[in-house]
């Protein structure tokens, strides 16, 4: 099942569980990917921009549970988390740090990356090898860490 016939179908089961909370993320998700759709016309929406779409609205639940937090308003940092939980079911699995480690070690003995100043092409090939099943925030930190 395509991950946008998933949605759909997630949001019918929200309407009739009446899930209000699972119900508002998933139409939020479904106007962004719809938003998408419209800006690359007259292409078709592809399975990437599905799943940019989907990184792209985790990231901006997490940035706001950190901002939320440091402001002390805990009500909005639970409704932050709930709809990161419910954003987190569409992505794929997320490679643990040490399968990290692993693959920017290999990627720098392969381009032959000695400074940090090789970074950008190391972390091209990093994401590129990992399908994006690898947050960027650790990639980064591992890759400066190995060359430094």
């Amino acid at each position: 099942m395509e991950i946008r016939e998933k949605i759909s179908a997630d949001v019918k089961a929200a309407m009739i569980a009446k899930d209000s909370a699972k119900l508002g993320a998933l139409r939020m998700l479904q106007a962004a990917i719809k938003n998408r759709e419209i800006e690359v016309r007259p292409e078709a929406i592809t399975a990437d921009d599905v799943m940019a779409v989907l990184k792209k609205l985790v990231k901006q639940r997490k940035e706001s549970i950190d901002q939320f937090q440091q402001a002390g308003r805990q009500d909005l940092v639970d409704q932050e988390s709930a709809e990161l939980k419910v954003l987190e079911v569409y992505l794929p699995a997320q490679m643990g740090r040490e399968q990290i480690e692993a693959l920017v070690t290999e990627v720098i003995a392969a381009l032959g990356a000695k400074t940090v100043k090789d970074m950008g092409p190391v972390m091209k090939e990093v994401i590129a090898k990992s399908g994006g099943t690898a947050d960027n925030k650790i990639v980064s930190e591992v890759i400066k860490s190995k060359l430094a």
